[in-house]
């Protein structure tokens, strides 16, 4: 129909024109249908039509007996030689090749299409001379055949814009016109195959189908490829077989080859996945050589009569397939063009349409039978951990392909698969949690229709939606569904049952996330007591309600009694669990935290250089654990004074975090966070707020303009444009803020406290003192109600109603609040906290300018 130039004639041109004392001879090499014959044929009419060679063979090379009886043609037609002995012919024109002293050079091209297997062209490779060319096809990939002068091109698929440019002159050459959008799809579709697309121009055009319309039927999972595609009678450009037939031989061959019988079951376990990557260790997984074991093909074992109830008696049970032999097919099926197999890269490759063609030949039961063995193949090789963001990220891809290709199976024997957990939690802990958050939604549907709503997995993925809800900044949606949750885990487990347990410590945690740190440590102290009798004292479950108790308890506003709860911990998980074990550490982590929350900032540092190697040890430098140690360690020695320490620290973690996350995940995006700040504080007020504004460019093209972190990195930008200079800017943007987290959070949240504070503050600073101390009075109101009179929030905000109302010209005012304040500081976290020593030292200064102010007001003496 249409010849489309591509890269590869450029590639056979250039080689041609280098010419060389020997053969020059080129082997093109890809999977049937990518056009290797069209490319010989350019390339032989091309050298042809430009006088550039004498004589030209065309030699069908698919076995051993053509490539003979093709030589032997040119041999009569040729040199005269006798037909009647064809290998004689045959030979005597390969010796003609040869190039002779003193004979006028002929200059000639071979060209041995489809070479089927490297044995049959053993022997029969034209002889090396500077006045000759090899080009020989080929599905196979064997180092046999290159060497020797020969030099292997890999022919691939068209490129998109080769592909669309394809089609686009197919159909116009039938007056057919399509949008662009529409070619460029369909390309897409099949794959940027030659052979398909040439097949499919052919249909749309005898069928007089829209692209559009096409591309609807391509998409229907129901139909075969088969269907959509010319009868072998209509194909195009005197073509002979349809994509589907194109790569039954190569299947078949492939199957033969050691270790026989396992190719065909290998290539449909690859059928259900990713095309663009299938980790090596899915297809060589327990239940991938379950699988092969199961369905190796019996072809191979035809024996003579007289052997054939030993036969019987041997092949009774199936012989074990295993991972030597999995990797072993893995590269029987590379060599045959079939799949691409990097084992360096660790992963496979297969096209689209192999991977169709394979499951239109599969009978429901076999579909199903195949989609249960990929499942599982990829739940054994999913990493608890994902330190290895390449292979989550492609194992995350196979689950969605898996997911469209048999959502059916997924869905049966009362439960729905572990792989759709995996998959939706491994979006969640990468920061894709609208994807999590749409994927769980339409697992709970499915799974409430198919298994119904009392389905112990159903429940399960409420549990997760709830989850992720949470984690895309949902917290008080994520709450309202657990505790619906946990009302129907009562009813259906009974409330003793460890899911029921686990849902309402959900359930208090995000009552905390949702602004009630006060409820969730109460609903937390509840569950404490219950699942001490219960489990018992030293159960994790027990340690982990125990540990999640001191840590509300520390966000209520208590830090002393948090530090002093994590401190008792410890002692119980070092004597339960052991010092390695990630609660322990865990709980290390949670002391120093609060430690230095209690106001040790520098013992906070101490305990977390002290911390970090063991954790290094346990996990190794690039485990999240790690990371995230090393993130506490950097700020509490910012903390503790060392601002620009705790930059460079955190410089550093963004380079690992970004090596070992990358740049989109919310650990490497808190880094960046927290690098800005300690940037900042060590004086780059500026840059503090460009990178800031970075930040939240990404955060909302990640996260959303609604996510908590997003409205984080607004609060952040707007602190640092003010200390980079433009308080009125700050004002400004906090005022923006406000009206949007009192939108998304609620009047009474923390956060929305938090803005309204920093709002407060930097009214005061443009000068607008008095503003600042109605902001203050009204907010102090208001946290007092929901924080309550001790909590740290609350104590800040009076010192900052303080100051205030002293830069407000009442001096003795911000004295007399400070008096009283200083008081209850000193008793909610101790005379040696920095919030104290920050109170003596304002009382000192108002104090003594409220005398100066008394001196300057007195009478003449």
């Amino acid at each position: 129909m249409s010849f489309q130039h591509r890269s590869e004639v450029d590639q056979l041109r250039m080689a041609a024109d280098g010419g060389g004392a020997t053969v020059l001879g080129q082997v093109l090499a890809g999977t049937g249908g990518v056009g290797k014959t069209q490319l010989a044929a350019d390339y032989a009419r091309t050298a042809w039509h430009g006088g550039e060679v004498d004589v030209l063979v065309w030699i069908s090379a698919s076995s051993r007996s053509a490539i003979t009886a093709g030589y032997a043609q040119a041999g009569v037609e040729v040199l005269a030689a006798d037909p009647s002995d064809p290998d004689r012919a045959a030979r005597a024109f390969l010796a003609w090749l040869e190039p002779k002293a003193g004979q006028q050079p002929c200059r000639w091209l071979i060209v041995l299409d489809d070479v089927a297997d490297p044995a049959d062209i053993r022997g029969w490779w034209p002889p090396a001379s500077p006045h000759g060319r090899v080009l020989a096809t080929t599905r196979r990939r064997e180092a046999a055949l290159t060497g020797a002068g020969r030099r292997l091109v890999a022919v691939g698929s068209f490129t998109p814009q080769e592909a669309a440019a394809y089609v686009t002159a197919v159909l116009a050459a039938h007056d057919r016109h399509e949008p662009t959008d529409q070619i460029t799809g369909l390309a897409a579709g099949l794959g940027h195959l030659p052979l398909a697309l040439a097949q499919a121009a052919a249909y749309i055009i005898d069928a007089d189908l829209t692209c559009a319309s096409y591309r609807e039927l391509l998409a229907d999972r129901i139909r075969k490829l088969a269907d959509l595609l010319p009868e072998p009678g209509a194909l195009p450009d005197d073509q002979t077989a349809t994509v589907a037939a194109t790569w039954s031989l190569s299947i078949e061959r492939a199957n033969q080859a050691r270790p026989v019988g396992l190719a065909r079951p290998m290539l449909e376990l690859a059928a259900f996945l990713d095309p663009n990557g299938i980790p090596t260790s899915v297809l060589t997984s327990t239940p991938a050589l379950a699988y092969l074991t199961e369905h190796r093909s019996q072809a191979h074992l035809a024996t003579p009569r007289r052997a054939r109830w030993w036969t019987a008696r041997q092949h009774r049970k199936p012989v074990a397939a295993t991972a030597d032999e999995a990797v072993s097919t893995l590269q029987a099926l590379h060599r045959l063009s079939l799949i691409d197999h990097a084992p360096t890269a660790g992963e496979v490759r297969v096209h689209q349409l192999i991977q169709r063609t394979t499951r239109d030949a599969l009978t429901s039961r076999q579909r199903s039978q195949l989609g249960s063995a990929t499942a599982d193949a990829l739940t054994t090789v999913w990493p608890e951990d994902e330190r290895d963001i390449v292979l989550a990220r492609a194992l995350r891809m196979n689950a969605a392909a898996l997911t469209h290709h048999s959502e059916d199976t997924l869905y049966q024997k009362d439960r729905t698969h572990p792989v759709l957990h995996h998959l939706g939690l491994s979006l969640a802990r990468t920061g894709q949690v609208a994807a999590a958050v749409d994927h769980f939604e339409h697992v709970v549907s499915t799974a409430t229709d198919r298994l119904g709503p009392g389905n112990p997995t159903t429940l399960a993925a409420r549990a997760n939606l709830a989850t992720c809800r949470g984690k895309a900044g949902d917290a008080a949606g994520a709450a309202t569904a657990f505790a619906e949750l946990l009302a129907d885990r009562e009813r259906v487990l009974g409330k003793r049952h460890p899911d029921t347990l686990a849902t309402r410590n959900n359930l208090a945690s995000y009552l905390g996330e949702a602004g009630d740190a006060a409820g969730a440590a109460t609903t937390f102290a509840e569950l404490l007591t219950d699942v001490e009798r219960i489990l018992g004292p030293d159960h994790p479950t027990t340690l982990t309600v125990q540990h999640n108790l001191a840590l509300w308890r520390g966000q209520a506003g208590d830090p002393v009694g948090a530090a002093t709860a994590h401190q008792e911990l410890l002692e119980r998980a070092l004597r339960v669990l052991g010092p390695e074990h990630r609660m322990t550490i865990n709980v290390r982590n949670n002391v120093a935290r609060w430690l230095g929350e209690a106001g040790d900032a520098a013992g906070a540092a101490t305990a977390y250089d002290d911390l970090l190697p063991d954790v290094e040890r346990t996990f190794g430098p690039d485990h999240p654990d790690t990371l995230a140690i090393r993130n506490n360690a950097a700020l509490w020695r910012g903390k503790a004074g060392d601002a620009a320490g705790a930059a460079g620290a955190f410089a550093e973690l963004l380079q690992h975090a970004l090596h070992v996350l990358g740049p989109d995940h919310p650990d490497t995006l808190s880094s960046r966070n927290s690098l800005a700040t300690w940037r900042g504080e060590a004086g780059d007020a500026a840059g503090a707020a460009r990178a800031f504004a970075e930040l939240l460019t990404d955060r909302e093209r990640l996260l959303g303009p609604d996510h908590p972190d997003t409205l984080t990195s607004r609060n952040n930008l707007a602190t640092w444009r003010g200390a980079a200079g433009d308080a009125p800017g700050a004002v400004t943007a906090f005022a923006g803020l406000l009206t949007d987290v009192e939108r998304i959070l609620g009047p009474d949240h923390p956060t929305t406290l938090t803005v309204r504070s920093n709002l407060a503050l930097w009214r005061g600073r443009t000068g607008d003192a008095r503003g600042a101390v109605t902001a203050f009075a009204d907010l102090l109101t208001d946290q007092e109600r929901v924080l309550g009179p001790d909590h740290v929030d609350t104590l800040a905000t009076r010192i900052g109603l303080a100051t205030s109302q002293g830069e407000a010209g009442d001096a003795a005012g911000a004295a007399t609040t400070l008096a009283e304040l200083l008081t209850d500081v000193e008793r909610v976290l101790g005379p040696d906290h920095p919030a104290s020593l920050t109170v003596r030292e304002n009382l000192t200064r108002w104090r003594g300018e409220a005398e100066d102010g008394m001196v300057d007001q007195s009478p003449d003496s």
